[in-house]
C-alpha cells in the first residue's frame, strides 16, 4: 500500500484546490497524509492523516479559492532536507505530492536528490501551479487562465469608469502581478475590441523601456484619445536599472510600487491628472472569475498525478501540452523535475510582442461566456448636420 504525502506551496490561486480534489479523487487504496502549511510543514512534521471525513471536506473545497491544505512560502536551509526526510521516513511516506511554482519543484527535485543520497526510497511528484505562468516545460500552469480572466475584466471595466471621467482624471496606470514575465499583463488587452477601448499601453518586463518613452507614449494616447489607461506588470525595469521593489522577505525581492512611481512622474512631468491601480491579491484569488477551462484542467492534472502514482514515475512534474490545430486542446505528460528547475523563469517569447498573437494563444485558457461592451457615445463628436458620428 502507498503511504503518500500532498502538500500545497507558494502563493494559492482559484484553482489550485481543485488539483488537489483531483488527486485525492482519483488515488485508490492509499494511506493519504495531508501537509500542512507547504514545507514548512514537512520540516516541522505538521503531517496528519486524512480520514474519510477530512477527504469528504476536502471535495467541497474544489471550487475554492486558496489552498485547503495552508500554503505560503518557507525558506529552507540545507539541513531541513534532510529534516524532511527524516520526518517522512518516520511516517513511513513513501511518497510525496506537492503542487507549486518554479520555487516548489526546484525544491522538490532537491528532496528527491536527498532521498536517493540517503537511500530512501521516496517517489515524488509535482503538480503545476502558477498564476505568473513563468514555468518552464509546460505550455501553461493551472491558475494561470483564471488569474487572466480576472486582468481583462478589471482592465476592461476600470477603462470604460476612467472614460467617463476623463474631465477629472486622464490617466490610470494598472499594476498587475507577473514578477519578472509579462505573461498576466499582455493578458489585460483580450477585451479590447475597438483602438480607443483600454488598455492603450501596456508594458512587459521583456520589452526595455524608458521613463522617458512612457511619457511619449502616454502623450500621444492623450492626444488622440482623451484619456490613457496604462497597464504595468510589476516587473518592468526602467531605463535599464532594477525592478521596483516594496522590500525583500527571506531573500526574496517583493516587487511593487512602479505604477505609483510614474504616476507622480506623469503629474509632474506632463500635467495629467494620474492615479495608480494595483489589482493586489484578488488578481489569483477571484472566485467569481475562475475560468471553467482552468478549473477542468486543474482538476485532471491533479488526476494525472494520482496516475503516475500507480505507474511509479518519480522525479517529475506533470505537463499540459497543447494540441495542435485551430480548436484547442490539450493533453498531459510529464517532465524531469530537474529540467523544470534548471529551466528558471519562462519569459514571453518574442511572436507575443504582438499582443493579437498571444490573445489567440490565451483566449482557450480564459474560458467562455466573455461579454463585449458596445460603445459609448463619450469619444464621439458632432457632425455639422448635428449627428452623432464616431471619432
Amino acid at each position: 500500500m502507498k503511504s503518500i504525502a500532498i502538500g500545497q506551496a507558494g502563493g494559492p490561486t482559484s484553482v489550485l484546490n481543485a488539483s488537489l480534489v483531483g488527486f485525492l479523487n482519483t488515488i485508490k487504496d492509499s494511506k493519504i497524509y495531508g501537509v500542512i502549511s507547504g514545507f514548512q510543514g514537512l520540516v516541522e512534521n505538521n503531517i496528519f492523516l486524512m480520514d474519510s471525513k477530512i477527504l469528504a471536506e476536502a471535495n467541497k473545497f474544489k471550487n475554492i479559492p486558496g489552498a485547503y491544505l495552508g500554503s505560503g512560502r518557507y525558506h529552507l536551509k540545507e539541513d531541513d532536507f534532510t529534516k524532511i526526510i527524516s520526518n517522512l521516513k518516520k511516517s513511513g511516506i513513501n511518497t510525496l505530492v506537492f503542487s507549486g511554482g518554479n520555487g516548489t519543484m526546484w525544491t522538490l527535485n532537491k528532496i528527491h536528490q536527498t532521498a536517493q543520497k540517503l537511500h530512501y526510497p521516496l517517489q515524488v511528484i509535482g503538480i503545476p501551479k502558477t498564476v505568473d505562468n513563468d514555468m518552464a516545460e509546460t505550455d501553461h500552469a493551472p491558475g494561470f487562465g483564471s488569474a487572466a480572466r480576472y486582468i481583462s475584466h478589471a482592465v476592461r471595466d476600470i477603462s470604460i469608469d476612467l472614460e467617463s471621467m476623463q474631465n477629472f482624471e486622464q490617466v490610470r496606470l494598472i499594476e498587475t502581478m507577473g514578477r519578472n514575465v509579462g505573461w498576466l499583463a499582455a493578458s489585460s488587452g483580450l477585451l479590447k475590441e475597438r483602438s480607443t477601448d483600454g488598455p492603450h499601453k501596456i508594458y512587459v518586463p521583456e520589452i526595455p523601456i524608458t521613463v522617458e518613452g512612457i511619457l511619449k507614449d502616454i502623450s500621444g494616447v492623450i492626444q488622440q484619445n482623451g484619456y490613457a489607461t496604462i497597464v504595468i506588470s510589476e516587473g518592468i525595469i526602467l531605463d535599464g536599472g532594477s525592478n521596483i521593489t516594496i522590500g525583500k522577505f527571506n531573500g526574496r525581492k517583493v516587487l511593487g510600487g512602479v505604477s505609483s512611481h510614474l504616476a507622480e512622474i506623469i503629474q509632474r512631468e506632463l500635467g495629467l491628472k494620474s492615479r495608480s491601480e494595483i489589482l493586489g491579491m484578488h488578481q489569483r484569488s477571484s472566485q467569481a472569475y475562475i475560468s471553467l477551462q482552468d478549473q477542468k484542467e486543474a482538476y485532471e492534472v491533479g488526476m494525472k498525478a494520482a496516475e503516475l502514482v500507480f505507474r511509479d514515475e518519480s522525479g517529475v512534474m506533470i505537463s499540459i501540452i497543447r494540441g495542435e490545430g485551430k480548436t484547442y486542446s490539450f493533453f498531459l505528460s510529464c517532465v524531469p523535475l530537474e529540467k523544470v528547475a534548471k529551466g528558471g523563469e519562462r519569459r514571453l517569447p518574442k511572436k507575443f510582442y504582438d499582443f493579437d498573437k498571444y490573445n489567440d494563444w490565451v483566449r482557450p485558457l480564459v474560458g467562455e461566456g466573455l461579454q463585449s461592451f458596445p460603445p459609448s457615445l463619450i469619444g464621439r463628436s458632432k457632425s455639422e448636420n448635428g449627428e452623432i458620428t464616431t471619432r
